[in-house]
């Protein structure tokens, strides 16, 4: 059985763009919500302003096709020139302690 792959994805976005860059985000997070071992897909805003997409993926695999799905390709298209650095992806595998509930995602 495969382990959860936690991501943290983040975008360096120019200041004046971020209505751009959100709306963009709307559109993606509708579509990658419904693709396959998306557990979860959710963007912060940072306190520099930069936007964390937190994910949760069934397997490394669904990731990974989530990686090549439309719905990244047309995010990439839309914000690219409203980035000031390319997004920074991060993968993680949880390591639970505590409570079950709040010791991991």
């Amino acid at each position: 059985m495969s382990k959860p792959v936690i991501v943290t994805a983040t975008f360096h976005l120019r200041l004046e763009s971020r209505e751009i860059v959100l709306d963009a985000l709307r559109t993606a997070i509708a579509a990658v919500h419904e693709e396959s071992g998306c557990e979860l897909y959710a963007i912060h805003e940072a306190a520099d302003g930069s936007l964390v997409m937190i994910e949760k993926w069934e397997s490394a695999e669904l990731l990974d096709a989530h990686g090549s799905s439309p719905a990244v390709a047309a995010l990439g298209a839309a914000i690219g020139e409203h980035l000031i650095a390319p997004v920074e992806v991060v993968r993680m595998t949880a390591i639970p302690m505590g409570a079950l509930v709040q010791g991991a995602l």
